[in-house]
């Protein structure tokens, strides 16, 4: 089995860091609102974000400050 380059192991890991937490906000915005289809939807397709922010904001209607507050706190319940 071949090795991946040291790039394409770096791009994954920049993703999957970008991408977990807006997925699991979202997730959580989805399924505090009974939203079963976008939940479903989002877990199953992975867009690096894109739907997952698009539900964020246009179908669960968070500010950008709202969405800044909110990751603030989760990071400050981690400390």
């Amino acid at each position: 089995m071949e090795q991946l380059p040291p790039s394409v192991v770096i791009l994954i890991m920049l993703l999957v860091i970008w991408t977990l937490p807006w997925k699991i906000y979202s997730l959580w915005l989805a399924a505090k609102h009974d939203h079963k289809k976008w939940f479903v939807a989002i877990v199953l397709l992975n867009t690096i974000g894109i739907l997952e922010i698009f539900y964020i904001r246009k179908i669960a209607k968070k500010s950008w400050a709202e969405v800044k507050e909110d990751f603030r706190d989760a990071w400050n319940s981690f400390k």
